[in-house]
């Protein structure tokens, strides 16, 4: 269970690291080449963080994988308070992000540094918060953690099916996953060329 659950993790931050990644390329391409912002597809990708993050993947981690090991060890609750700090915060940070990007949909003067900014800064955070999970909670779960919590963990995660939508309420983010795929340029989708 334990390989499985972690690779359902692994599974998660991939994806959530391919959304913040093509946020960053479109972001990139506005500012560098003049590309014109495809708000619907950034609509998309700030919806996919923002419900994937909220709904699905942080309370799986607050409750399961961070509650387990802080049962067996107290070597890790410092990051874990970090870790948890900043899952309570990333719904601000995002409605942050979501109202850059209005200003910016709105011709607001100084919309697209405004919003390159909060992306920017959205992009950083979640790829430290990711980087903290997987460089010490990871190795120190691995540690601690029995056979028992890892069935609990893998269950939580949704070891049965693709982790990320196997449950009929995760339908949506598969969906949604597609659609951002599909509207993405190239290279970091199917969709048409900026």
């Amino acid at each position: 269970m334990l390989n499985s659950a972690l690779a359902i993790i692994h599974d998660e931050h991939r994806s959530l690291s391919a959304v913040v990644h093509g946020l960053k390329f479109l972001v990139r391409e506005m500012r560098e080449k003049g590309a014109k912002p495809d708000f619907k597809l950034l609509w998309a990708m700030l919806y996919y963080m923002d419900a994937f993050s909220e709904k699905l993947h942080n309370p799986k981690e607050d409750a399961y994988l961070f509650a387990r090991l802080r049962v067996r060890t107290h070597e890790a609750d410092a990051t874990l308070d970090e870790l948890e700090r900043q899952h309570a915060e990333s719904g601000g940070h995002l409605r942050a992000l979501e109202q850059a990007l209005g200003e910016l949909e709105a011709g607001k003067p100084g919309g697209l540094e405004a919003f390159a900014a909060a992306a920017d800064r959205h992009s950083d955070e979640a790829w430290q918060h990711m980087a903290l999970e997987e460089r010490v909670v990871i190795p120190l779960a691995k540690q601690y953690l029995t056979a028992e919590d890892w069935i609990e963990i893998a269950r939580a995660f949704g070891e049965n099916g693709d982790p990320r939508f196997g449950a009929e309420p995760d339908h949506e983010f598969r969906n949604l996953f597609s659609r951002i795929v599909n509207l993405a340029p190239p290279p970091i989708g199917v969709g048409p060329p900026l």
